[in-house]
């Protein structure tokens, strides 16, 4: 079994100290990923709070780059409920509307769902535009995941004691019966989250303080979702506000403006 992943927790005064910080380092993974020319920057989103936090945060932390660097960005999304795109349930409704409104890129940029198809094609359909738009991988390496935990330990739509948690062999699977709604989702497998280069989990707030310590520090039997991504090679950083990691015993950096 491989080493797990060096960890690196950072701890913040609170959740506007660590949407700046997390924009600066998406700015700076991507500054890092275009160096070389002709490179590009790959970027999987994730739902639910982070959605505000990088409309508020990302368009100017990104605009000293210009659109020239932006231009060679391609974004995709860890998770999608299977919803119209205008539903206020689809993770790339909101990002349309909150985040991408705000920056020159183009549609052809982002990797999309397609929510007309029933899901088994839906996430067959994703898993195909994955590999065009990262040939050569046989699994889609991404330069940075953004994740956010869910009070039960779940991320992406990776729930605790689902049979996906064992998928190995799919980049993208489909789920019928979430336990948290809509039902119906896509979402990738754990195999894709360990292959990214840099793995970023988010979470603040007091409602997470109890599963951040099962998850950063005991080792259970049957670990739960979040606990199960270790990139194999990458980076995995935890950002937490002082209300999420109130439990936590564990060595973290403390991060502070004042």
């Amino acid at each position: 079994m491989a080493a797990p992943a060096p960890r690196l927790i950072s701890v913040f005064s609170s959740p506007q100290e660590l949407g700046a910080s997390l924009a600066q380092l998406v700015v700076q993974q991507a500054a890092c990923c275009l160096a070389d020319a002709g490179a590009r920057f790959t970027l999987g989103l994730s739902g639910g709070s982070l959605v505000s936090m990088l409309a508020r945060e990302l368009p100017a932390a990104a605009a000293p780059a210009g659109p020239a660097s932006l231009a060679r960005w391609t974004l995709g999304f860890c998770d999608e409920r299977l919803v119209p795109f205008e539903h206020a349930e689809s993770t790339y409704g909101l990002y349309r509307t909150h985040l991408l409104s705000k920056l020159p890129i183009f549609d052809s940029q982002v990797i999309t769902i397609n929510p007309a198809l029933p899901v088994e094609e839906a996430a067959e359909d994703y898993a195909k535009k994955l590999r065009q738009a990262f040939q050569g991988d046989s699994i889609p390496v991404f330069d940075l995941l953004i994740l956010g935990v869910g009070p039960d330990g779940h991320t992406c739509s990776l729930f605790p004691d689902h049979p996906l948690l064992q998928e190995r062999e799919k980049i993208v699977a489909p789920i019928s019966d979430s336990p948290k709604p809509p039902p119906q989702r896509v979402t990738l497998t754990l195999p894709v989250l360990n292959a990214a280069r840099t793995v970023i989990f988010v979470a603040t707030g007091e409602g997470k303080a109890a599963i951040l310590k099962r998850i950063l520090e005991d080792k259970e039997e049957n670990p739960l979702p979040a606990a199960l991504v270790q990139p194999s090679t990458g980076k995995l950083c935890w950002f937490l506000d002082e209300a999420a990691a109130r439990l936590l015993t564990v060595p973290f950096e403390k991060h502070s403006t004042l």
